[in-house]
Parts: C-alpha cells; structure tokens; sequence
C-alpha cells in the first residue's frame, strides 16, 4: 500500500517536477552546501484563520534559511506587521525559531527558488496542486492574503476564480466562496518598498482589513 501523503507538507525538499527549478537547485547547492536549498515547507499551525502566499522563496531568504520570508528584504516588513496585529508573537531576527505565529500561516506559490525570483506559467502551474492540497486541508481558514499578482493568480487558479471577475488590486478583498475572502497586497519586496510602489503604512492597512474581517 502506497503512503498516505501529508497535504499540509507540501512537495518533498528534492522535488523534481520542474527540471529549471532542480537544475537551479543543483547550482545553489555546490555554492552555498549549508543553505536549505530544497522546496521550502509552509510555516504556522494548521488551525490558522488566515494563509498568506507568497510568490517563492528568495534565494538568500527561505531558500538559505528554509522558512517563509525568513531572511531576506521582505520578512523585514512581513513579520514586524504581522506581529503588530497579532497574528504572530515574539521579536523577528530572521532566524528560524524567533517567532511563531498565531491564527495565521504562511506558504508561497512556488515552493522552490526561481532564477531571477522569476518562476515559469508552467511551474507556477505546476506548484498550484501543493496550494489547493493545503488550503483543503486547512478547514479554518477565512482570509488568504496574497502578496502579489503571481500569488494572486495562484489563488485565483487554484479555486477557478476568473481574472476578470476577481482583479489584482493592492487592498481590494474578493469572496472566493462562501466564509473565505482573498486580500491582495502588493508584495513587500524591496523593490517595491525602496521606490515607494508599497509603503509600510499601506500593508498596515491592509492587514487592518484582514484582523476587521476576521
């Protein structure tokens, strides 16, 4: 009898349905031996109220540390906000182990590290079946935020939501069904914070938005 697989853990470290992204992988690994180099898992309680999905890992962020956003640019603005409005407890140093999170986890579109931060349609595609396999297996949830347009269209796929019906937007809030809403930010990378496209104030308020709805 085959083994039972675990929705919740997402495609193995040494995935290999997408040969750029092992590829990619490979190269990481003779460089940086130490670093997670591996399909990064999803981070928070499977009880959680709130799924926020990310594009990918970034290449010196969850692909060195093997957690979401943890290391790089973008947690530096994620996990401070969401540890303001109470979605996580502890002092982030982006390090695993600094903090834990509370109602609330984190998984990201694309599990392995892309060239360029930059995944395929295809492996995008290809990675949407590790998200639908979560989000069924997470019966409390009522909020996804998705941080970013490769995130949102992953929701959207993921749940057979058409674009047109259910536009990107920074702050707009969608009804995927009935008792589960999709948040949309603009993803708090630091491209867009250092040229201003997302300011510390607009991702507040968007998660304001999501604590009000929960």
């Amino acid at each position: 009898m085959a083994a039972k697989i675990d929705p919740l853990a997402g495609p193995p470290p040494d995935c290999a349905l997408c040969p750029r992204l092992v590829a990619f992988r490979a190269e990481n690994r003779a460089e940086e031996p130490t670093w997670f180099n591996g399909a990064v898992p999803a981070f928070g309680p499977t009880d959680a109220k709130l799924l926020v999905v990310g594009l990918a890992p970034g290449l010196q962020g969850a692909n060195r540390t093997g957690r979401p956003f943890t290391g790089d640019y973008a947690g530096a603005l994620l996990y401070p906000s969401l540890i303001k409005f109470g979605f996580a407890k502890g002092v982030y140093k982006a390090t695993p182990g600094d903090i834990t999170l509370k109602d609330c986890r984190i998984t990201n579109a694309v599990r392995c590290v892309p060239p360029q931060n930059k995944p395929t349609p295809e492996e995008q595609r290809t990675c949407r079946s590790f998200l639908a396999a979560e989000v069924a297996a997470l019966p409390k949830v009522r909020v996804m935020l998705a941080l970013g347009r490769i995130a949102h269209d992953a929701v959207c796929g993921t749940f057979g939501l058409k674009k047109s019906a259910t536009p990107f937007g920074h702050g707009a809030l969608h009804k995927v069904r009935e008792g589960l809403m999709l948040a949309d930010s603009y993803h708090c990378s630091r491209y867009n914070v250092n040229t201003g496209v997302l300011t510390e104030a607009m991702f507040h308020q968007v998660i304001e938005k999501i604590r009000a709805l929960l």
